[in-house]
């Protein structure tokens, strides 16, 4: 939307994702939290007792999410939508490059729209959902997972204690990703009804800080940020922010701990048949009369 803050670069972060695609083929990428992502949904839509036959994938990735999604009865059709156009190739059945705050549909003409670890690198996210309300039917449903607050805590540390030390002052390296309750109220704000929103809070420990800023890399996702340190990071940077996460993190034997945070936000699009939350004042029973003592029988 216009006036939206330019946090991240969306060029850049197409561009690693197309270079990434192009030397991988696919075939190696480190998908464990998209996996992760795409098996919860799997059980929340089979426990949801009714039909989506238009669905959408928004941040698509190569396709895993939709590929697991297609497994389940209710799911119809399936498109995926992706802005890096050598990932999506990768993906099968329909297929649509776009962004993420850009969508191509219509108003009212989607059953489902599903969204696996993509949202949180849009520049203007209450304006992504208000679009993806708008896209929806009434009552379609949303179901998102992003990256939340508490994603590579000991990362972003490190690189701070290290760029302070030697450079004297810190740029941004990992981005800042937003709390439950914060979008949690987003959700409201774009108008969805009976919004809700959890996180799962994920350890996974590495041989190394420095294998787990190779995996960053390989899944294209190291820092997207536009306010980022232009100049290529020095070889002694780049070991001292390793020491530093080693020092303050590591395990005994050596390996070294990576939190990631994956907050889940669900949304319908309004509709007259859903449950409404009762008028202010219109209670039958007073809560004075429900918590005032008792006398006990002797």
């Amino acid at each position: 939307m216009p006036g939206a803050p330019r946090i991240f670069d969306r060029k850049s972060i197409r561009t690693r994702r197309d270079r990434v695609a192009r030397a991988t083929g696919g075939t190696s990428l480190p998908d464990f939290l998209l996996e992760r992502v795409a098996e919860d949904f799997a059980e929340r839509l089979s426990l949801v007792r009714r039909n989506f036959p238009i669905a959408v994938s928004l941040g698509a990735y190569h396709g895993l999410l939709a590929e697991r999604l297609r497994a389940l009865p209710a799911i119809g059709t399936i498109i995926d939508v992706e802005p890096s156009l050598a990932t999506l190739g990768q993906a099968r059945g329909l297929k649509v490059v776009a962004e993420d705050e850009a969508l191509p549909f219509a108003a009212a003409s989607l059953d489902l729209v599903v969204s696996g670890l993509s949202l949180h690198l849009v520049n203007d996210l209450p304006g992504a959902l208000i679009q993806i309300g708008l896209a929806l039917k009434p009552d379609g449903l949303f179901l998102g997972a992003l990256l939340g607050g508490e994603t590579l805590k000991e990362l972003r540390e490190a690189w701070i204690l290290a760029e302070d030390e030697m450079l004297g002052g810190a740029s941004p390296r990992v981005a800042p990703f937003a709390d439950v309750r914060e979008l949690g109220g987003l959700l409201q704000r774009a108008g969805f009804a009976l919004p809700v929103a959890d996180n799962d809070v994920i350890e996974v420990t590495y041989a190394s800080p420095l294998a787990l800023m190779q995996e960053i890399k390989a899944m294209a996702a190291s820092n997207p940020l536009t306010e980022r340190r232009r100049t290529p990071v020095t070889r002694g940077l780049l070991l001292r922010a390793a020491q530093i996460y080693q020092e303050r993190f590591g395990r005994p034997g050596g390996r070294v701990p990576a939190t990631f945070e994956i907050v889940t936000l669900t949304g319908w699009a309004p509709h007259e048949s859903q449950q409404k939350p009762l008028r202010p004042g219109s209670a039958e029973v007073s809560l004075k009369d429900v918590l005032k003592p008792r006398s006990k029988d002797l």
